[in-house]
């Protein structure tokens, strides 16, 4: 039996060179951007994967809320795991997974085989990604993370702002007549190389004094968010009945339970999944509620401008991918110019000023839709885009530094964990809230939609000469055929009420399909303006909340949220 001391993960590294630490950092960071890649590539594919594979608007809403919420649920106690068994151990499991979910996702032939590898894909990410951060503590020194924890904050937002672009990119080239699958498949050779990497270069062992794994807070954890989210997706496909409401009310008395069991499991053995001490802190709470209401807005946001920009508006996937670029110009704009020394003296008031503007940008979206319709220019949206993005700066810059400010910061590490978690949550109950609000528009508003095109769809048919009752009878068929199209399940069924040609004249054919365009574009732009009401609404409660965050921050906690 042998007899050698079991090193620290933090012991190896010490071991290592300079080159196989450079190399080691560009492993995990390749991780690190592949996750980022996939959280916000899917939203530009959503057309083509309704139109491949017939996903209804509950399929869409589970591949993006799907992935955040497994990806939640299982963030903490991927942290933890790497400090018990190894963090090489479990990023090259989650690297694996990852991969496997990526190439299942890229082969799946059903709507449900995509939500599950989605699902998959959330919860390999949430074993991989807490180790990228693990790994960069043991490897470097604290006088050298500050740079570190920089460049990883600056790739994050150019993955995030190009996610859209490349996805756009690879399902245009419609390689191998793939559509738009390679956006999951390009992972399958990253992967590959990022698991031969890793054993190679990554350093072994594990934290020196690891907590214990709170497998029961994790279930328990589960259970209480699957009870909110799945209710809010599924229901308005089911016509709401009681159980969904009922799953909803039951979520309470189980996140009791999960209360109570993180105080009797710091009692037990001091390793709760949350750590209860965290929430004496008002700032801490309440920054984490704050959180969560403001990512409902911003990823509702970037759902809904993708349908209505390639379903509403007709845009193409690079056209819609290229719009995009100004809100990303603006949260990076902010970061770099704004983020070094403008926010850390506003503090809190940073956040109230970015709901503002954030709302301003909404807005103008809103009304340049409502005003151009299909003939929305992407010029037109620029400026107002630009103005989101800015917002959302102002907001995601200091949010995590407001809500650990008063942290102890011994805590600072578990805080940062819980809200990272919470961050992916209020995605997840967002995508879910949004869509109960912007796809019950486009069924309840379908009919007025068909209303404000009728009167030039008559004026084009008077001039085909079709008769006064004949023009009636072709909008009143319209109107129930467009009503049950925008209602059905799967996108690619052609409704029986829209089988009954409406014309044998082709031209007569073509105004009345030009017209159909022209009602989706009014649908899909109400149903944003109302979706943009929500969204400010929820800018509203995170402006009032943040008046109730410290007022000035830490400088280190800035760098505890880093």
């Amino acid at each position: 039996m042998s007899t050698e001391p079991v090193l620290s993960a933090r012991q190896h590294s010490n071991a290592m060179t300079g080159r196989t630490r450079n190399i080691a950092m560009f492993v995990v960071a390749l991780a690190f951007v592949m996750d980022l890649l996939d959280s916000t590539i899917v939203n530009i594919a959503i057309p083509s994967i309704q139109a491949n594979l017939g996903a209804s608007y509950t399929t869409i809403q589970w591949l993006v809320a799907g992935y955040s919420l497994a990806f939640a649920l299982l963030l903490i106690t991927g942290g933890r795991m790497g400090d018990v068994f190894g963090y090489r151990k479990i990023f090259i499991i989650g690297v694996a997974g990852f991969t496997i979910a990526s190439l299942l996702s890229g082969l799946a032939w059903t709507p449900g085989i995509l939500i599950a590898a989605r699902l998959l894909q959330g919860a390999m990410a949430a074993l991989m990604v807490p180790q990228v951060m693990s790994l960069m503590q043991v490897m470097y020194p604290p006088h050298e993370r500050g740079m570190i924890n920089g460049m990883f904050g600056a790739m994050a937002g150019v993955a995030a702002s190009l996610g859209p672009v490349v996805g756009g990119v690879l399902i245009h080239a419609n390689i191998f007549g793939l559509d738009w699958r390679p956006i999951f498949l390009i992972n399958v050779p990253v992967g590959l190389i990022g698991l031969w990497a890793a054993r190679k270069y990554l350093p072994a062992g594990k934290s020196a004094h690891p907590l214990k794994l709170d497998l029961i807070g994790t279930g328990l954890v589960m259970v209480a968010l699957s009870l909110i989210v799945f209710p809010l997706i599924q229901g308005r496909e089911l016509d709401w009945p009681v159980w969904t409401f009922a799953m909803m009310v039951a979520s309470l008395p189980v996140f009791g339970i999960f209360a109570w069991w993180q105080r009797r499991k710091q009692a037990l053995d001091g390793s709760p999944l949350v750590l209860p001490a965290l929430f004496a802190k008002k700032s801490f709470s309440l920054g984490l509620f704050t959180n969560v209401v403001f990512q409902g807005a911003m990823v509702g946001f970037f759902l809904l401008s993708t349908l209505l920009l390639q379903i509403g508006l007709g845009y193409g996937v690079i056209k819609a991918a290229l719009t995009g670029i100004p809100t990303a110009i603006g949260i990076a704009s902010t970061f770099a110019l704004l983020a070094p020394k403008v926010i850390p003296m506003l503090g809190r008031y940073a956040i109230s000023v970015g709901t503002v503007v954030m709302s301003v940008g909404l807005s103008l979206i809103a009304w340049a839709v409502h005003n151009g319709g299909v003939h929305t220019s992407p010029w037109l949206l620029a400026v107002p885009l630009l103005v989101v993005g800015v917002g959302m700066g102002l907001v995601m810059s200091p949010i995590f530094a407001v809500v650990l400010n008063d942290v102890d910061h011994n805590h600072a590490g578990s805080a940062s964990g819980i809200l990272n978690a919470v961050q992916q949550v209020g995605g997840a109950i967002g995508i879910a809230a949004i869509g109960v609000v912007f796809f019950g528009q486009l069924t309840s508003y379908a009919g007025q939609s068909v209303d404000q095109v009728a009167p030039a769809l008559r004026d084009k048919m008077t001039a085909q000469h079709v008769p006064a009752p004949a023009q009636t009878a072709i909008i009143d068929g319209f109107k129930v055929c467009y009503h049950d199209r925008v209602s059905q399940k799967d996108s690619t069924a052609t409704p029986e009420s829209c089988k009954q040609p409406t014309a044998v004249n082709p031209t007569l054919g073509k105004i009345v399909a030009d017209s159909a365009k022209d009602a989706n574009g009014v649908n899909f732009a109400h149903a944003f303006k109302i979706g943009a009401l929500y969204m400010t609404g929820l800018l509203g409660i995170v402006f009032l909340l943040s008046f109730a965050l410290p007022r000035h921050i830490r400088p280190e906690a800035f760098e505890e949220a880093a």
